[in-house]
């Protein structure tokens, strides 16, 4: 018997176009009850919403020695195994379906595995040892011969040609998790397509891509994005200092149009269209570096500085936490910073990028009704949960968030004489509160922990009031004053020769099968009590609507008092006279060159 063993995870991944991962779990005694219970963690750090793997789950079966086990479905994420006895080890097999293609699922086809650990594995939560589970765990996977892996687990060995549990042909790679953290994080993307590797003040990086058409990515894209990582793990490294916590992982899987992007501890999976790396599409690729930027920074801020109640985590159940602004909004608001300093983006590209940001905070008004605490504490059952009114009664914890953070940091900067900002308390606040750093006072951090580091720094001294406001007063943070302080102002996105529009419907708007449907109203839309969600817009005084641009057209040469608006509501077709309003005239363009403060704020710290 193994008093002190971990488990061992067998996958087969070689019939990838019936869509199924086969998944053997061998368990070795000793067992400290008649009964083994297994269960599906239910979410993953990062991703706050309850998920059902069972679901996915087919054919399975228990075994001990030669005996087929009894076994019976508990809950809807659990398996009880009957009749354990103390002598011989119990294996469990059965399938996932893997067709679910998205950063927090397993998904395989004939061209690939991206497997996700708690979609994968059923764990043994009753039964053994709970310390188990923090003992090291073996993992093989078999794949088609040609394919290689990407994953931060540890490589031990791998066999060329051999035959997997099922008895089919391919390769073979056994690797190791340490404990169950990186266990339930790593991760594994593997294809035909070969790692890319490359290093950075000596840490080796790898870069594994996928596309889930087969689409053959030009690689002179590949080469630039290279390029444009190095650039930005420098400057990581400038700030935080070269981390010495191994290699890292970079997953990119391009696709039509779905995107979505979750951090591990050593690696990212980032999923985007695939044209982010096709030439000509700018703005396309340079989401592609945000979203990397993005996932990286999160090495140091929720993998290694986490919620005190992150620190162990239950992934069997909701946990709630209020500082998402934090370890969301400000890892937006840090990492598109750091592409700007590292040069990967240009100073044209971040404000172009915020620009977009002010727009949605602009025609948005739940910062009347929610607080970025609030915000935080409830997006299991709001960000996640989301519907067409929701940017009435709730804000985004990331966006929001963002541009708190730009504003607490302008406000530092500005008490410090541009010595500190918010950055430098992220450093400070993982040099005393974040796993791997060796003089830490505690492992993981509450709000305030963040009040007391700041308040403690160089010119904050007096900014713990300015931060409980801006966390947790329902009032929309005053930009204005942070861009001032740059040199810089918040103006209208028209130029003085544009012509207003003189009739504004304020509603959200989307073409679905050549019919112009509504999807949301926009802040004091004049609509909002008339027009709904999913009603079609037919005519404007007795004008057919053809699409968005010919729409526009017709309402900025459009008295807005006493137009007659037909429309459809739940199938019938409905005609109202209405009185419009002119468009509100935001302000979402973000003017001035800047001053020496803002030439400072962008610069690289290499």
């Amino acid at each position: 018997m193994a008093d002190n063993s971990g488990l061992t995870f067998r996958m087969d991944a070689t019939k990838g176009e019936t869509r199924f991962l086969n998944v053997q779990i061998e368990i070795e005694p000793p067992f400290i009850k008649s009964k083994l219970e297994l269960k599906f963690p239910r979410w993953v750090p990062g991703s706050y919403f309850i998920r059902e793997p069972m679901q996915y789950l087919t054919d399975i079966s228990c075994v001990q020695g030669e005996t087929n086990l009894k076994f019976i479905r508990k809950d809807v994420d659990a398996v009880s195994i009957k009749h354990v006895n103390n002598k011989q080890n119990i294996i469990v097999n059965y399938k996932i379906l893997g067709i679910e293609l998205s950063v927090r699922s397993t998904h395989i086809d004939h061209s690939h595995l991206h497997m996700m650990p708690p979609f994968t594995f059923l764990l043994p939560t009753s039964g053994i040892d709970e310390a188990r589970m923090n003992l090291p765990h073996n993992i093989s996977l078999h794949a088609p011969s040609g394919w290689s892996p990407a994953t931060q687990l540890t490589a031990i060995s791998s066999t060329e040609n051999c035959l997997s549990i099922n008895q089919i042909k391919g390769d073979t790679f056994n690797l190791q998790a340490a404990n169950r953290d990186e266990l339930l994080d790593g991760i594994i993307e593997i294809n035909a397509i070969d790692n890319i590797s490359f290093s950075v003040d000596g840490r080796t990086h790898i870069l594994k891509l996928w596309d889930s058409g087969g689409y053959q990515t030009d690689q002179q894209m590949v080469t630039k994005f290279v390029d444009d990582m190095i650039k930005m793990v420098k400057e990581y490294h400038a700030l935080f200092g070269k981390p010495d916590w191994g290699d890292y992982v970079v997953i990119l899987q391009l696709t039509e149009s779905s995107r979505g992007g979750l951090e591990h501890l050593n690696s990212q999976t980032s999923m985007l269209p695939r044209i982010c790396l096709i030439s000509g599409h700018e703005d396309e690729y340079k989401d592609l570096v945000s979203l990397f930027s993005h996932e990286y920074l999160h090495q140091w801020n929720v993998k290694r500085l986490r919620p005190k109640n992150f620190v162990d985590y239950d992934l069997t159940q909701e946990v709630h936490t209020t500082l998402l602004w934090w370890f969301e909004g400000c890892t937006s608001w840090l990492g598109d910073m750091l592409c700007v300093r590292s040069g990967a983006w240009s100073e044209e590209d971040w404000r172009k990028d915020m620009e977009r940001k002010l727009g949605r905070h602009t025609v948005r008004n739940g910062m009347a009704h929610e607080s970025l605490a609030e915000s935080s504490h409830d997006a299991w059952i709001h960000l996640y949960r989301s519907h067409s009114f929701s940017r009435e009664i709730q804000i985004s914890y990331y966006l929001e968030g963002e541009l708190a953070i730009f504003c607490i940091d302008a406000e530092l900067r500005k008490r410090s004489k541009g010595k500190y900002g918010i950055c430098d308390l992220m450093v400070r606040l993982c040099e005393k509160y974040a796993i791997g750093y060796p003089n830490v006072e505690r492992i993981g951090i509450d709000y305030q922990d963040i009040r007391k580091e700041l308040v403690s720094m160089e010119g904050g001294r007096n900014l713990g009031i300015h931060l409980d406001k801006l966390i947790f007063d329902k009032k929309v943070p005053d930009l204005a004053s942070a861009f001032a302080f740059y040199g810089l102002e918040l103006s209208s996105k028209k130029s003085k020769d544009d012509k207003l529009s003189s009739a504004w419907l304020g509603l959200n708007l989307a073409v679905k099968n050549n019919r112009i449907i509504v999807s949301s109203h926009q802040n004091d839309s004049p609509l909002r009590n008339l027009i709904m969600p999913g009603d079609e817009l037919i005519s404007i005084d007795k004008i057919r609507l053809k699409n968005i641009k010919s729409m526009k057209s017709i309402l900025s040469n459009l008295d807005p008092e006493k137009v007659e608006l037909c429309y459809t509501h739940e199938g019938i077709v409905k005609t109202d006279i209405i009185n419009l309003r002119v468009e509100p005239d935001l302000k979402s363009k973000v003017s001035g060159k800047g001053n020496k403060k803002w030439r400072d704020y962008i610069a690289s710290r290499i």
